[in-house]
């Protein structure tokens, strides 16, 4: 026991450099006012009032949200029978799919999305449909991959037994096959929602800076104008909206086990 705990401490400090340390500046950050030194540190609310009180800031946060609910959306519906129709294949072609699925996440995405810019150029679509196809194709293969997890687990005999009883294909799938694979979808949608909400280089490189999402005010806030607390202060909020998505999840995820125990 005592083995596995000294195991545990290099991920501790991992942990606490890369992801404490970073968020404790940004909180530092979010709750000061422009301009402090070492010298004078003044906290204030007012880089949130300042996100709240302007409808702007408001209206980009709502469409962000909205992007990654139909995004989400876009994916179960394309995810889940791909998923389905590839746990029904043999044990060869069901490697052969998830390799070909797999296989374009094996490039940057940046240099994906790049790809597409090239190819939506000559096309008349919106700043909007060209953000989706570009959310849609970088994130989908994370939501057919869990969800073909669940069902490629399931046990087929259930399904033998449920037709022994008499039920159609359809109610079979709807009594036993869907509850099963609810796990992966719980897992799918979070891995889709959870870097469209916050995606910023999609839109940027794909919407033509027309198309601005919460991920792109943080950028500019940081980078371009330089103003590292209101920055902070949006980035901060979407570290709860994340945090709040995740525990929702988790809460469903543990529900759904609970019911099938």
């Amino acid at each position: 026991m005592k083995s596995f705990r000294r195991l545990v401490y290099p991920y501790i400090v991992w942990a606490a450099i890369f992801i404490v340390v970073p968020m404790l500046i940004i909180a530092f950050y979010a709750f000061t006012k422009q301009g402090n030194d070492v010298r004078t540190v003044l906290f204030s609310l007012g880089n949130f009032l300042r996100f709240f009180s302007d409808q702007l800031f408001i209206s980009v946060l709502i469409r962000s949200l909205i992007l990654a609910v139909i995004t989400t959306l876009i994916c179960i519906v394309i995810g889940y029978p791909t998923a389905y129709i590839i746990a029904k294949l043999k044990p060869n072609s069901q490697s052969l799919m998830v390799l070909l699925i797999t296989a374009p996440t094996l490039i940057n995405m940046l240099v994906r999305t790049y790809a597409w810019h090239g190819i939506l150029l000559s096309t008349n679509f919106s700043a909007e449909i060209k953000v989706y196809i570009g959310m849609v194709y970088n994130f989908l293969p994370y939501m057919i991959l869990q969800i073909y997890t669940s069902l490629s687990k399931m046990d087929q005999n259930l399904l033998v037994a449920a037709a022994d009883l008499g039920c159609d294909p359809k109610t079979a799938f709807l009594k036993v096959t869907l509850p099963i694979s609810l796990p992966g979808v719980i897992s799918g949608i979070t891995l889709v929602f959870l870097p469209a909400v916050s995606s910023f280089f999609i839109p940027k490189l794909l919407g033509g800076g027309s198309y601005v999402l919460i991920g792109n005010l943080i950028e500019d806030y940081f980078v371009s104008t330089g103003d590292w607390n209101f920055g902070a202060a949006i980035s901060m909020i979407m570290a709860l909206i994340i945090l709040g998505s995740m525990y929702i999840t988790r809460k469903l995820d543990k529900q759904i086990g609970e019911d099938e125990d």
